[in-house]
C-alpha cells in the first residue's frame, strides 16, 4: 500500500492556463481523503494526475517512495472509479471484472477467486451472468468497484462516482465504499463536488478553489474551525449566513453590533479590530428559536421576519433577510413558524465565527 505526495506541482495545459499553480499534498497510506470543491477548482485535475492521464508540467509526484511523472499509467499500480461506470456493455458482469486481469495474463483460477470474493463483498453474486445493461445504476457502480477492487491496487481513485445515481443510492452506495475502504485498508481518493459525500466519507477533506488548497482537515475540524469564508461557507448545508458587523466596546467587553443585535466576544479574540467593520458567520442551526434560549440571549438575538418557510420533516427551514442579505434558520419543527411571522431568533455565541473583511480569514 501507499500514500501520495505532491511537492510544489503545477499543471499548465498547452493553451497557456495554468489550473494548478503550486500544489503540495501528502496523502497517508491507507487513508481515506476527499478532494472537494466547486467546479472547475482542479480536483479532477489532481486526481487525474494520480492516474497519469493528465501529465504534471512542474514539481514532483510520488505514489509511495516511487517517483512517478514519467510512469505510464498502467505501472502505477492505481486503480480508477468513473462517474459513468465505463463498463464494457457487451460483456457479462463476470468478464467486466475479470478483464484487467485476464490482460495481465492471471491465472483463471486465480482470477475466480478474486472476481468471486469481489461479488461476495459487493453483493454481486446473483448478477455475474448479466450484462450493464440488464443491470440498475447502483449495481453497474458495484461492477465498477469490484473491476478496481479485483486488481488490488496500492490505490484507488474514485472520480464523483456517485453522481449519476439518485439520492437514496446514493446514500447506500456512500456507506458501502467506506466499509469497503475499511475491508481493503487502501488508500482511497474520492472527488466530489458534494460536501455531504465528503463530511461523511473522509478521514480528510482537502477544500479546493482555483487550483489551491484552501484547508485539508478532517472533517469535524473543517466545520468547526473553517480558516476562511470560502471553507465556512462550502463546508455545512445549508451553508453558513454571513453578516456585516462592526466591534464596539460595552460593559467593559466587547460585542459584534448590526442592528439591534449585540453578540459579546472576548477580547482577546477581537480587541485589534475595536471599531472595525468584520463579517460575523452564524450556522443556520445556531439560531435558535426555543423561548429558553431566546430569554437567556439578552440583546444577542435578531427580530426577523419569515420570507418562507420549508418544511423538512424533523426540521423547519425559515428564510428572512438581514440589511437585504438573504439568511437562513433551522429551527425544530415543533416551533410551526411560517412565512409571514415576525420572529426572534437567539444567536448560539459560543459556536459564533468571525472573519476579517478585507482578508475574509477567520479571526
Amino acid at each position: 500500500m501507499a500514500g501520495i505526495t505532491f511537492k510544489h506541482v503545477v499543471k499548465t495545459y498547452d493553451n497557456g492556463v495554468t489550473v494548478i499553480p503550486d500544489l503540495n499534498l501528502e496523502i497517508k497510506d491507507k487513508e481515506f481523503v476527499v478532494l472537494v470543491g466547486p467546479s472547475g477548482c482542479g480536483k479532477s485535475t489532481t486526481l487525474r494526475m494520480i492516474a497519469g492521464l493528465e501529465s504534471v508540467s512542474e514539481g514532483e509526484l510520488y505514489i509511495g517512495d516511487r517517483l512517478v511523472n514519467n510512469v505510464a499509467p498502467k505501472n502505477r499500480d492505481i486503480a480508477m472509479v468513473f462517474q459513468n461506470y465505463a463498463l464494457y456493455p457487451h460483456m457479462t458482469v463476470y468478464k467486466n471484472m475479470a478483464f484487467a486481469l485476464e490482460m495481465r495474463k492471471t491465472p483463471k483460477a486465480e482470477i475466480d477467486e478474486k472476481v468471486r470474493e469481489a461479488a461476495r463483498i459487493l453483493e454481486l453474486e446473483p448478477y455475474l451472468k448479466r450484462k450493464p445493461k440488464e443491470l440498475s445504476g447502483g449495481q453497474r457502480q458495484r461492477v465498477a468497484l469490484g473491476r478496481a477492487m479485483v486488481r488490488n491496487p496500492e490505490v484507488f481513485l474514485l472520480d464523483e462516482p456517485l453522481s449519476n445515481l439518485d439520492a437514496k443510492l446514493r446514500t447506500g452506495m456512500r456507506s458501502q465504499i467506506s466499509s469497503l475502504h475499511k475491508k481493503l485498508q487502501t488508500t482511497f481518493v474520492y472527488v466530489t463536488h458534494d460536501q455531504t459525500e465528503a463530511m461523511t466519507m473522509g478521514d480528510r477533506i482537502c477544500v479546493m478553489k482555483d487550483g489551491v488548497i484552501q484547508q485539508f482537515d478532517t472533517p469535524q475540524n473543517l466545520y468547526n474551525s473553517p480558516c476562511n469564508m470560502f471553507v465556512a461557507g462550502f463546508i455545512g448545508s445549508p451553508q453558513m449566513n454571513f453578516i456585516d458587523a462592526r466591534v464596539e466596546q460595552a460593559d467593559g467587553g466587547y460585542v459584534l453590533a448590526f442592528g439591534e443585535t449585540r453578540v459579546p466576544v472576548s477580547a482577546d479574540r477581537i480587541a485589534s479590530y475595536a471599531g472595525k467593520e468584520v463579517i460575523l458567520g452564524v450556522r443556520p442551526e445556531d439560531l435558535h428559536i426555543e423561548p429558553e434560549m431566546v430569554a437567556a440571549a439578552g440583546d444577542a438575538v435578531i427580530k426577523a421576519s419569515i420570507d418562507l418557510d420549508e418544511m423538512m420533516g424533523s426540521e423547519i427551514y425559515l428564510y428572512f433577510q438581514i440589511d437585504g442579505k438573504k439568511m437562513i434558520s433551522r429551527i425544530p419543527s415543533k416551533y410551526a413558524a411560517k412565512s409571514g411571522d415576525t420572529v426572534t431568533l437567539a444567536v448560539d455565541t459560543d459556536s459564533i465565527h468571525i472573519f476579517d473583511k478585507e482578508t475574509e480569514k477567520a479571526i
